[in-house]
């Protein structure tokens, strides 16, 4: 099965399988994410991924190995979505500040000829610089990031924001590409 599909419209993650020189097509998901839950858990994150990727391998009529991934940012076991506006992006950024969080991507895997699948969680610890309200203001003006988890994307953030990441830099992105990998490789089987 050489059929590689992302069920995501992320043009980052699209950009690390691309690094990965692997082929693949994508076909968004149109699963939609409950956004109630704020405690955080490994297993509603492998949930997301999961109904993601499922959602889009029951629409294909061919073989192939569909790729659903979620990425969620959680500080003090409180889940930060996606701010909604520029005064949530500063609160979550303000939160973040001189503090140590973690990010957790999960992936699933879904054989479509099948539905067999494969989930593995990644979590990568991020530590941030204490940060001027000059310095969040300026981020959120620049770069907009109302579509990014906890209010940011570390690609992105200026000189001085980041103190110290623990873990894989493309889990934080949004796709870490080793653990992908394992899961491509132990659904070629």
């Amino acid at each position: 099965m050489g059929k590689i599909i992302l069920g995501s419209s992320s043009p980052r993650r699209s950009d690390i399988l691309k690094q990965l020189n692997l082929k693949f097509e994508i076909i968004p998901s149109s699963y939609v994410e409950p956004h109630d839950q704020t405690v955080f858990s490994y297993d509603f994150v492998e949930k997301l991924a999961f109904n993601k990727a499922l959602d889009v391998a029951k629409k294909i009529n061919e073989p192939a190995l569909v790729i659903g991934a979620d990425t969620i940012v959680v500080i003090n076991n409180k889940i930060l979505g996606k701010p909604q506006n520029k005064n949530e992006a500063y609160k979550m950024l303000k939160t973040l500040s001189g503090k140590t969080h973690f990010v957790v991507t999960s992936i699933a895997v879904i054989n479509s000829e099948n539905l067999n699948s494969k989930i593995k969680s990644t979590t990568t610890h991020v530590t941030f610089e204490n940060l001027t309200d000059e310095q969040i203001n300026y981020y959120i003006d620049n770069y907009k990031p109302y579509d990014k988890a906890g209010a940011y994307g570390i690609q992105e953030l200026p000189e001085g924001f980041i103190k110290k990441v623990k873990g894989e830099l493309d889990n934080v992105i949004g796709l870490p590409s080793q653990t992908l990998l394992e899961l491509l490789k132990e659904n070629y089987k």
